[in-house]
């Protein structure tokens, strides 16, 4: 069986009769199924839940499915097929009961990532992929260093964990000189093949513990990024674990490592001075001179001039440059970019307070970063934690706060840090109560929590009530702040609509009170 799977290394190898389990038929498990049923696989999709529509186009595309809500346990049908190799969806946990059937038989577990590396040639040459991962900015430097090689004269492209599968990527009859690849611990976990031109680890933190199990594996995961790098390691000066990674990683003889941060770059690296962003690696003179890239102040015209949007904007320049991209193709890159919604995005100014989305940062280090870059806050807070401890958070900006508001099914774990760390800081509560005595958690107006995700109604309310009870307590020159620090589903279908229902609240309470 392995044996076979060692010579599936191109999209020409003979993949006709492989049998094949797809474990999710989200839109990374279609992809798989779509793809393998192409080259003549048997392909079963095995799924909790799907969309009508997926579940047509399944038999329209030549493979099998059957639908298990539980899930706890291989179907009769899987373990019937005896599969050669189980592609598994990201959202499946490492310990799950059908992963677990599959190792203890000795079946080859892959994720989208791994097939696709295996046949990116099929369209002639293959694409040379650029790889970033990170605890946080890994949609937002995927998204600049795309920007930078397509203005530097390259076909490049986004995808992977951003939204666009990378199999529909490498699949693209039009091809591509270069793919940049956001990857997440999830799929780096079942990835073994890939070896990038140029990779990145932006940073880590506490993240996705519970599926991981353990803070070390989740570490782990992410330094797999840099395995069998070809040309740039490129880590975080300022998080000694990205260069930990680099320096004990394994990668092809030749390679560089290259560090970006906010301070005054060293060799062979990316940094600032005195406000201006300097290459200090891709130049011959680098020991006496560094590269002019652009400004702090020019980047504040598009929403970049955040500490972690800079460091985001350094590491993309680093990777660009790598590849070879004039300085003057990433200024032009820079001039042109504007970041996605529900990245701290102001959604509103009025009355002296300004009213920012960044419904994007789904984890404690994402709000850090947030909340550092303001400095007298209304955080709305709160969402599925995913086992992290926000203590330290709580901890570290409690000095910023005027207050917070309180949502999502994790706001007992919130209200605890803030009855450990900040007890001075009034906390209010979308749904929740009062302490008996009144103090340390503030007098927030109870509201019935929404019954679904999504639907328009309850959890809408959800969101008004927490912008009006953030406009009862802030003041000229404070911000109002959605950095949720946890994921959204329990309230709502995704974080862009989370961010969504804040930005109507917003315009729904302020009406025609703009400034």
């Amino acid at each position: 069986m392995t044996d076979r799977l060692d010579t599936l290394t191109s999209w020409h190898s003979d993949w006709v009769g492989l049998r094949v389990g797809v474990l999710g038929l989200g839109k990374t498990g279609f992809s798989v199924a779509d793809t393998l049923a192409e080259l003549g696989a048997r392909v079963l999709v095995v799924a909790q839940r799907a969309a009508e529509s997926q579940i047509q186009l399944v038999e329209v595309i030549g493979a099998s499915l059957v639908l298990d809500e539980k899930l706890d346990g291989p179907p009769e049908v899987l373990v019937e097929l005896d599969p050669e190799v189980l592609v598994v969806s990201p959202g499946f946990h490492p310990d799950h009961p059908v992963l677990a059937w599959a190792e203890s038989r000795g079946i080859a577990i892959w994720g989208d990532v791994e097939l696709a590396w295996r046949l990116r040639d099929k369209v002639g040459t293959p694409a040379e992929w650029i790889a970033i991962t990170g605890t946080n900015g890994k949609t937002t430097t995927t998204q600049l260093t795309a920007t930078m090689l397509v203005e530097g004269g390259l076909r490049a492209a986004p995808c992977g964990n951003i939204g666009i599968p990378v199999l529909d990527a490498i699949r693209d009859p039009q091809g591509f000189d270069v793919l940049v690849v956001e990857l997440s611990s999830y799929q780096l976990h079942s990835t073994s093949s890939m070896s990038p031109y140029a990779s990145v680890c932006l940073n880590i933190a506490e993240d996705h513990l519970d599926w991981h199990g353990s803070m070390q594996a989740y570490v782990d995961a992410k330094a797999r990024v840099y395995t069998n790098t070809r040309v740039a390691c490129v880590y975080n000066r300022s998080d000694a674990r990205t260069l930990a990674m680099v320096e004990n990683a394994e990668v092809v003889e030749g390679c560089r490592a290259i560090g970006f941060g906010l301070g005054v770059p060293g060799l062979s690296d990316f940094g600032l001075v005195d406000g201006i962003l300097c290459d200090r690696a891709f130049t011959d003179d680098r020991r006496i001179s560094a590269l002019e890239i652009t400004t702090v102040a020019n980047l504040a015209a598009r929403g970049l001039a955040a500490p972690h949007m800079v460091a985001n904007v350094l590491a993309a320049a680093a990777l660009a440059r790598s590849f070879g991209v004039p300085i003057e193709a990433i200024r032009r890159a820079l001039s042109l970019f504007e970041l996605d919604h529900h990245r701290i995005e102001t959604v509103a100014t009025a009355n002296g307070i300004e009213w920012v989305n960044d419904s994007k940062a789904t984890n404690a280090h994402a709000a850090d970063a947030s909340l550092g870059a303001f400095e007298s806050v209304v955080w709305i807070a709160g969402g599925l934690l995913k086992g992290v401890d926000v203590g330290p958070l709580v901890a570290a900006r409690s000095g910023r706060l005027r207050a917070a508001v309180l949502i999502g099914a994790d706001r007992t774990e919130l209200r605890l840090a803030f009855q450990r760390h900040a007890p001075g800081v009034p906390v209010f509560e979308v749904g929740g109560t009062e302490t008996e005595d009144g103090t340390g958690i503030g007098g927030g107006t109870r509201v019935e929590e929404g019954s679904g995700a999504g639907d328009g109604t309850g959890a809408e309310s959800v969101m008004s009530a927490a912008v009006r009870l953030a406009a009862a307590v802030a003041m000229p020159g404070d911000v109002v702040l959605l950095a949720p620090a946890g994921a959204s589903m329990d309230q709502f279908v995704d974080y862009n609509d989370r961010g969504a229902q804040f930005a109507r609240a917003v315009n729904d309470y302020l009406g025609g009170e703009r400034s």
